[in-house]
């Protein structure tokens, strides 16, 4: 089975030091693809450097995520104009709206300010999306109906809303990606909202090092709605990492004994979407190899515009 992760953060600061490794290990598992989704102004060199360096298997995405809108510069708008300039053939992502524990301590006009100029910038570049909703998904439908619709895609990531909002945002070009969070919902609520997707939205992904797929999580009684914010709450800021890897290294094992050389155990990483896969296989009642042939191919026709080497 071919797979491809459509939504991850290689560069997040913990795991990137593994990617040489985590790559190769998705690979060697039929994960062929990676949308690395950058965040902030600060992580957006390294996105860039790493789909130079696995220009074949990753896909860099630039974006200014809602919980770090309080911190563009002046400049933001334009230095992000200017990667994709130098990058034509990066998506956009990952932008958005959050209502929840996390986001509510930003402003929410700045947020909307901010994605709003992005979604127009994506349609500016006939480029895809990847979009991060938690408790605003009413504000999300309305601004997007504004702006779109969205021809080229609309990536609703880690998507855990209604199952009676799918159509109108399926109507307006969005994909629904499920990634390990989705084991948070209530079986019969995830069941009801997976089977409203049309089957040529689907797309999987990882969200690593978030959402590790933890089986218990089913049960759990937290609101889905905010999961997505409270389980990230030590995620760490972009740019708080080590010497940023430079050159060759990428490429080179980095194993040491100062630097472990597999993901911690509450690390998520792209070889995990088989356990995604499993999960949403189940719930929309096919066979995994089904649901694997669907998703690749939404996601290959999704990012395979002008200067993509995906196919």
């Amino acid at each position: 089975m071919k797979l491809i992760d459509c939504h991850c953060h290689l560069q997040d600061p913990r795991i990137y030091h593994q990617a040489p490794q985590l790559i190769r290990t998705a690979l060697d598992c039929g994960v062929l693809c990676f949308v690395v989704n950058g965040t902030a102004e600060k992580d957006w060199a390294l996105v860039k450097q790493m789909g130079e360096q696995y220009r074949s298997c990753i896909v860099p995405c630039f974006g200014l995520h809602p919980w770090y809108v309080a911190e563009r510069t002046p400049n933001w708008f334009d230095s992000l104009r200017g990667y994709f300039d130098s990058t034509p053939y990066a998506a956009v992502g990952e932008i958005g709206l959050d209502k929840g524990s996390h986001g509510k301590k930003i402003s929410f006009t700045d947020q909307i300010q901010v994605f709003r100029q992005q979604l127009e910038l994506a349609k500016q570049l006939e480029r895809p999306v990847s979009i991060h909703c938690v408790r605003a998904f009413g504000d999300l439908l309305e601004i997007m109906q504004s702006v779109g619709p969205f021809p080229q895609g609309a990536i609703l990531h880690s998507y855990m809303g209604s199952a009676e909002m799918v159509p109108s945002l399926a109507k307006l070009g969005a994909y629904f990606s499920f990634s390990g969070f989705l084991f948070s919902m209530k079986q019969l609520k995830a069941k009801k909202m997976l089977k409203m997707v049309p089957a040529e939205r689907i797309l999987l992904e990882t969200d690593s090092p978030d959402g590790l797929p933890e089986s218990n999580m089913g049960s759990s009684q937290q609101d889905p709605g905010d999961v997505s914010s409270s389980m990230k709450e030590n995620h760490r800021q972009p740019g708080e990492a080590p010497t940023p890897i430079v050159g060759d290294s990428l490429n080179q094992n980095r194993a040491s004994d100062d630097v472990p050389t597999s993901p911690t155990e509450t690390s998520n990483h792209p070889a995990n979407i088989s356990k995604v896969l499993e999960y949403v296989a189940h719930l929309l009642d096919m066979s995994e190899e089904e649901v694997a042939e669907i998703s690749y191919n939404n996601a290959v026709r999704l990012f395979s515009y002008p200067g993509s080497e995906i196919s």
